[in-house]
């Protein structure tokens, strides 16, 4: 039987990213002449990428982006970003030796993150995370983006692995909906950013701490989601 992929999303879910994403929204809000973000408005803007933050932001503040600078500051973000990787960032808690029980097990491992794909590598070497995983895919990877479940599927076989034997590992809707979508179980943890509870979004499980994903877990879920008279 083929062993599992475990795909993951990036920002909220490996790796706590809010710090330095918030500081180069911010960057771009004082370029701007706007107020500031706080913490927990970013929470509503995370999950699509920095130009969906920035565009998130502006309707926030009432103000329509004038034409050319969406452009304009999301080459500040990046910019911005890219120069104080890794930053802040740091892996949550427990991350690692979950990454070492799946690596054992022979499973394979996958980033399908809707952070563009150079800036994700950057920021899981400086970790000293990248070799851990198979594939890296972010939203410039393919012509296509989560949710759409085509992102996953190509993740899963950039990786190697099978869509039929896969978990997908996120902490918010889009990964949640990307996964129902592409038909594949979906864990969902508690601590990363959504606005809204990630219980609210029907998720096959919900995890508070990387202890609690096992391999038993992933299995079991795969291999319900493969037959239903089971679940």
């Amino acid at each position: 039987m083929t062993a599992p992929t475990i795909a993951f999303d990036l920002d909220g879910t490996l790796v706590d990213t809010a710090p330095d994403l918030l500081d180069s929204l911010n960057h771009c809000m004082d370029i701007a002449g706007l107020k500031r973000v706080d913490v927990q408005e970013l929470r509503r803007f995370i999950g699509f990428g920095g130009r969906v933050m920035i565009e998130r932001a502006f309707e926030a503040h009432g103000k329509p982006l004038a034409d050319g600078q969406l452009d304009s500051l999301y080459a500040a973000f990046i910019e911005h970003y890219a120069g104080g990787i890794p930053g802040k960032s740091a892996p949550y808690p427990g991350l690692i030796a979950a990454l070492d029980r799946f690596s054992a097990a022979g499973c394979r491992l996958a980033v399908c993150t809707n952070k563009t794909e150079q800036p994700s590598r950057r920021l899981l070497e400086a970790l000293g995370l990248a070799g851990r995983f198979s594939a890296i895919c972010g939203q410039d990877t393919f012509a296509y983006r989560k949710p759409d479940p085509r992102h996953l599927f190509g993740t899963i076989k950039a990786a190697g692995g099978d869509v039929e034997r896969a978990l997908m590992v996120g902490d918010s809707r889009t990964d949640i909906d990307t996964a129902k979508a592409a038909g594949i179980p979906v864990v969902a943890v508690h601590f990363g950013y959504t606005d809204l509870p990630v219980s609210t979004f029907e998720p096959s499980r919900i995890i508070s701490h990387y202890d609690e994903l096992t391999v038993a877990m992933a299995v079991d879920l795969i291999d319900k989601a493969r037959s239903p008279a089971r679940a």
